[in-house]
């Protein structure tokens, strides 16, 4: 067998599966969050999110914006803190620089401070 062909067979193959597979997981909830920023944005989205007391008229289309397309400062975040890790997530929101910071404990996440740039 020639190696044209050998390329051939390889790709009509690997295109079947990449079918296959994109016929399967159509619809699903999967996600490949293997990275520590998306596994904390999705750890903190899972739980019920509240807002502490001096974050007042907040528009909470803002706070999930950032926390489904924000990016966490872990140099500014405190990820060792007991019992509860506070998180400084950054985003643009309506051509703003907005951070919020996040206090992730294990069934709530709360909103501690938000701030626009």
């Amino acid at each position: 067998m020639k190696l044209i062909q050998r390329i051939g067979y390889y790709l009509g193959g690997f295109s079947l599966g990449l079918i296959i597979l994109a016929f399967f997981l159509n619809g699903k909830k999967t996600s490949c969050s293997y990275g520590p920023e998306a596994r904390v944005l999705k750890n903190i989205n899972t739980k019920k999110i509240i807002f502490s007391d001096n974050v007042e008229n907040v528009d909470s289309t803002i706070v999930q914006h950032l926390l489904k397309k924000g990016n966490i400062n872990f140099s500014g975040s405190d990820t060792r803190k007991e019992p509860c890790s506070i998180y400084l997530i950054e985003g643009v929101y309506d051509d703003n620089e907005t951070s919020i910071s996040v206090e992730n404990c294990d069934s709530i996440a709360t909103i501690i401070k938000l701030t626009k740039f």
